[in-house]
């Protein structure tokens, strides 16, 4: 009997450990404490200034609703993890955020290749991935999907806006127009989205448009700058969809290299890095927006987020990367004030789509429903001019053209 006692007893003890071992199924925080949201984003490597530049936009847009009570009297939180650009990573903080620490929805992820890791996820874990900081299509599908709603244009209307402005207003033909392009979810989406806008003014053979390639998180720029330099005929205009510190590589080389080109770049290239990594250069650069210049004197939302940010980091440069975190969190919040009662993981997402058109103080209006999860196709150009970014019209795009050479 004596061995049998002891069985029972190794038994019992067994199933304790396991209990006490193993984690608990994923849940969302409860109760009337914080309301926390996640993020995963680029926080060091070669993309940490977009990275920290969304969180702290985020962060001063949160700050602003706790300054007001918050929301029905509980304060929001933001758990940021480091993922330094690179897929592998963003896996296992979207687990840690959604399975371990509960939040409520991950908010302002910096990229493609992590949100091509991310948006599994999301729609596994029922958990809504909002405003990431990237245009790829990859989270624009249609219908869309429930857990997955984006702030921004889409890098597909960033291109299209540069290529029908060089070709309407500036008369390239289409074999004058090049792409260099990060090597991965992110370059594709660009590219594939310019090959479509070349289509609509007559590219007939995509397999003539000059393509050349770097690798992600890298500065290996030399050899997709000899494939542009021996094209012919030589490129007018190089469309760039990559990282700041590449691109800048890039156009230097380009221009050491005598290559008289304008060189066009989406928002996801970091307007204020590549404007430091270019220095005092004043080669032909335009990086396309999906927010407002941040010093901008017309539209509320701008002022208010100059001014909230100031209140949260005093030494802080506006940006154009802060302004779009700034931008989505007060969207967020907007629908949150929507919901009555607990908000949970199911209620915000509802509450995003209820907003129909609305407001944040723009200067126009943005639409969310069950079927559009894409608040905002805006564009707005700027061009390097003195070390900075400044704003222009694509009208100007043949002044630029004939004063490149």
């Amino acid at each position: 009997m004596n061995w049998m006692i002891r069985l029972c007893i190794r038994g019992i003890v067994l199933v304790l450990f396991i209990s006490l071992t193993t984690p608990l199924p994923a849940k969302e925080t409860k109760g009337k404490g914080e309301i926390v949201l996640g993020m995963s984003t680029a926080l060091s490597g070669p993309a940490a200034d977009l990275g920290k530049n969304m969180k702290q936009g985020v962060l001063v847009g949160l700050e602003r609703a706790n300054r007001a009570g918050g929301i029905h009297g509980r304060s929001l939180k933001l758990i940021a993890l480091d993922d330094g650009y690179e897929p592998t990573r963003t896996a296992p903080n979207m687990r840690k955020l959604i399975e371990q620490d509960g939040v409520l929805a991950v908010i302002g992820n910096v990229g493609t290749p992590t949100a091509i890791a991310a948006v599994p996820i999301a729609n596994e874990q029922k958990t809504l991935l909002f405003a990431p900081f990237t245009g790829a299509g990859v989270l624009r599908k249609n219908p869309p999907d429930r857990y997955v709603i984006n702030y921004r244009a889409s890098y597909a209307e960033e291109t299209a806006a540069m290529i029908d402005a060089l070709i309407k207003t500036g008369k390239l033909r289409t074999d004058e127009i090049a792409f260099f392009t990060q090597r991965d979810g992110y370059g594709d989406a660009g590219f594939i989205g310019g090959i479509t806008a070349l289509k609509q003014h007559g590219l007939r053979d995509e397999n003539t448009v000059v393509h050349a390639r770097y690798e992600r998180n890298t500065l290996a720029v030399e050899n997709a700058l000899a494939n542009i330099l021996i094209a012919s005929p030589s490129p007018q205009a190089v469309i760039m969809v990559g990282a700041y510190a590449p691109c800048a590589k890039f156009i230097k080389l380009a221009v050491e290299s005598g290559l008289e080109a304008m060189f066009l770049n989406v928002s996801f290239v970091g307007s204020a890095p590549l404007a430091r990594e270019l220095g005092n250069m004043s080669p032909q650069v335009i990086v396309t927006q999906v927010v407002p210049h941040p010093q901008e004197k017309t539209l509320s939302i701008v002022e208010e987020y100059r001014a909230d940010l100031v209140k949260q980091f005093p030494s802080a440069t506006p940006t154009f990367g802060s302004l779009e975190g700034y931008i989505a969190s007060r969207i967020f919040i907007k629908a949150l004030g929507k919901i009555q009662g607990q908000p949970n993981r199911e209620n915000v997402i509802n509450a995003l789509e209820s907003l129909g058109n609305f407001k944040v103080g723009l200067g126009h209006s943005l639409h969310l429903t069950k079927e559009k999860h894409q608040a905002s196709h805006r564009v707005w150009p700027t061009i390097l001019r003195k070390g900075d970014f400044v704003p222009f019209q694509w009208n100007d795009i043949p002044a630029i053209l004939k004063g490149k050479k």
